[in-house]
């Protein structure tokens, strides 16, 4: 999940962008079935949503409702809307937020998406909360851990969680280890038992002060980060053999940023079987990062699947996309940006599948379900109904 807009210019470096467009180009969509009959070969594709917090919002009261005006669970009436699989993020104790994406959360959401046929990703955080790149903080109950202990930690919170879901016959097709993880993972600010990817400073951290300076707080430590991605894969297979690890970035039109990251990874041991990206169009496509229109991030993402599955051998997946839904007072945008949305979305939808050598395996709504509020990107009215967004998946 991107909560902010982020810089690629740490380490004093500017990743490159592959140019493949216009900035100002508009591209039309047609209304199509992204996994109809083209007349190109048919490959499995994940049209998915992560719906992480439906018991949370279900606790509250909400409930959600087809266009119909028939009540429906959420993870029923994604599948209605014509998805096929549903993303479950893991955070390690939640205690302190309501214990929602705990273990046993998690395990309820899964069984929800078995019994209706879909497919399941987890998404490992490694972290009490929120983990991305403002913050990839520790769980507290593995802060002071020496370095065979943090590995152990991941290791045993991963089969954990992974053998809860077997025990209800639920098969992950894919597991993340971690989430957009550009930075790194498991912060301390100890060099010794860092798993950053850069030095982190304090002008890097969520909701840094203006008083914030470039002073380290969490330096980097590529050997660290490798031996972290490569326990939490080694964990996933001793369960699943079969699942599909992803290791997750954000900014998945970034090219520098994908090929800086995972070129360091190999070097470092790191080990994947498919590479995560979010791709939020909304987010990128100010002037700060070079773009004046969302047409040409989703251009350059598009590029970079491409690039990134010929240069390293391994399929890709926008594993978080998500369209504008609420304006400036958080409330539902007009009709004209939520059909932006849909033709948006449809776009990338269709382009990841048909225009990527057939190496794009999916692409995955972040919390459609949540409606207007200070987060603009979800897909739902304030009501519980689906906006017009959600059509460009069926």
């Amino acid at each position: 999940m991107k909560h902010m807009k982020f810089l690629s210019f740490f380490l004093g470096i500017t990743f490159s962008i592959v140019a493949c467009s216009s900035n100002n180009e508009i591209i039309p969509v047609p209304d199509v079935d992204p996994d109809g009959d083209d007349g190109t070969t048919e490959v499995e594709f994940a049209k998915g949503a992560d719906i992480g917090w439906v018991t949370e919002y279900e606790s509250q009261g909400y409930n959600f409702y087809n266009a119909k005006g028939e009540q429906r669970e959420c993870t029923a009436l994604m599948k209605e809307l014509g998805l096929n699989a549903i993303r479950i993020r893991v955070w390690v104790d939640p205690s302190k937020h309501g214990n929602w994406c705990n273990t046993a959360d998690v395990v309820e959401k899964a069984k929800r998406a078995k019994e209706l046929g879909m497919d399941v990703m987890i998404d490992f955080h490694y972290s009490d909360w929120w983990a991305d790149p403002a913050q990839q903080n520790k769980p507290a109950s593995w802060v002071g851990k020496n370095l065979a202990n943090l590995k152990s930690a991941i290791k045993d919170h991963t089969v954990s969680v992974l053998q809860a879901l077997k025990a209800i016959g639920v098969i992950p097709k894919w597991v993340q280890v971690g989430n957009e993880i550009r930075p790194g993972m498991l912060w301390d600010e100890d060099v010794a038992l860092s798993g950053a990817s850069y030095n982190v400073t304090e002008k890097d951290l969520k909701d840094a002060p203006a008083s914030a300076t470039d002073k380290v707080v969490y330096p980097m430590n590529w050997a660290n980060l490798g031996a972290f991605v490569t326990t939490g894969y080694d964990a996933v297979k001793s369960v699943f053999p079969d699942a599909i690890v992803i290791v997750h970035l954000d900014n998945g039109w970034d090219s520098g940023l994908f090929t800086w990251f995972f070129d360091e990874l190999k070097k470092n041991g790191g080990k994947w079987d498919m590479i995560g990206m979010s791709l939020y169009p909304y987010w990128s496509r100010d002037a700060k990062e070079g773009y004046s229109s969302a047409d040409a991030v989703i251009t350059d993402c598009i590029c970079n699947i491409k690039a990134l599955s010929t240069k390293y051998n391994c399929d890709v997946m926008v594993v978080e996309t998500g369209m504008e839904c609420a304006d400036d007072n958080g409330k539902l945008a007009s009709t004209s940006v939520l059909n932006e949305g849909k033709r948006q979305l449809a776009r990338i939808l269709k382009e990841c599948k048909e225009n990527t050598n057939g190496r794009c395996k999916g692409v995955f709504y972040w919390e459609p379900e949540c409606r207007p509020s200070q987060y603009r990107l979800g897909a739902f009215t304030e009501g519980g109904y689906p906006t017009v967004i959600m059509d460009a998946f069926k």
